[in-house]
C-alpha cells in the first residue's frame, strides 16, 4: 500500500480531481470536505502527508486552525497548504503555523506531485541512520551534508540551501580564505559580490541569534572570508 495522503478541500470537483491524480501516482488518498471530518479521522490515525485548503466551508481560516491542531498531534507530519489565496500575508501565516509548503491552485499537477515527492524524500532522509562520512565537524559547528542540517553548540541553525553550502565551503577548510568566487562555485550560484556579502551577513546573524558570542566568520578585506573555529 502506498503512502496515505489526506486532502482537506471543500470544493467537491477540485478535491476529487486532486485525489484522482494522486491515486494514479500510487498514493492512498483520503478526502475530507471540512475541518471537523478531517480531525475526526486524524484523531484516529494520522496520514503520511496532509494537503489543506485555507477556507473550508463556513470557516474562512479553517485550514489554519486545522494546521495548528495537526502540529499539536505531530511536529513532523508534512503539511502543504493548497489554496487560491496568494497574498504574502497568507503565505507567511501558513508557514509560521508550521506548514512545510504553500502552493496556490494555479500550480500544475506535475509540479504539485513533484513537491509532494520532494517532501517525502526529505522525510525519508530524516529517518535514515546517520552516516559519519556525511558529517562535517568544526569546533562547535556540525554539518549533516545528507540532510543539509547545521547545528551550532547543539542548536539547529535555520540556513537556506545557499547559506548551508557557503558555511560548508568555509568550515570544511577552516582557517583558509575563500574568495567570493569560490563561495559562488561551492554554493552553485552565480550572483554579484554584493549578494555574497548579503548572504554572509544573514549567516552571521543567524548564528548570533543562537550565540551572541559567535565570531567565527572573518572578513579578509580584498580577498574573501575565513572560518575560524571557536577556541582558536
Amino acid at each position: 500500500m502506498g503512502r496515505r495522503i489526506a486532502i482537506v478541500e471543500d470544493e467537491d470537483a477540485i478535491r476529487e480531481n486532486y485525489a484522482a491524480v494522486l491515486r494514479r501516482q500510487g498514493y492512498e488518498v483520503l478526502t475530507f470536505a471540512n475541518r471537523k471530518q478531517a480531525m475526526h479521522s486524524f484523531d484516529q490515525r494520522l496520514p503520511d502527508l496532509a494537503i489543506i485548503d485555507i477556507g473550508l466551508e463556513d470557516e474562512m481560516d479553517g485550514g489554519f486552525l486545522l494546521c495548528q491542531s495537526l502540529r499539536k498531534l505531530s511536529s513532523s507530519l508534512p503539511i502543504i497548504f493548497l489554496t487560491a489565496r496568494d497574498s504574502d500575508l497568507d503565505t507567511v501565516s501558513g508557514l509560521r503555523m508550521g506548514a512545510d509548503d504553500y502552493l496556490t491552485k494555479d500550480i500544475s499537477m506535475p509540479h504539485m506531485t513533484a513537491r509532494i515527492s520532494a517532501l517525502f524524500r526529505r522525510m525519508e532522509a530524516l529517518s535514515e541512520p546517520q552516516d559519519s562520512e556525511q558529517r562535517v565537524n568544526c569546533g562547535s559547528l556540525e554539518l549533516d551534508l545528507k540532510r543539509m542540517q547545521a547545528h551550532w553548540k547543539g542548536l539547529a541553525v535555520d540556513l537556506t540551501v545557499t547559506e548551508f553550502w557557503m558555511v560548508h565551503a568555509l568550515a570544511r577548510f577552516a582557517g583558509h580564505v575563500k574568495s567570493r568566487q569560490h563561495l559562488m562555485q561551492d554554493a552553485k550560484v552565480v550572483v554579484d559580490d554584493s549578494t555574497i556579502t548579503s548572504h554572509i551577513k544573514r549567516i552571521r546573524k543567524k548564528f548570533i541569534q543562537l550565540d551572541t558570542g559567535f565570531d567565527c566568520i572573518d572578513t579578509v578585506y580584498g580577498m574573501g572570508y575565513r572560518w575560524t573555529t571557536d577556541g582558536d
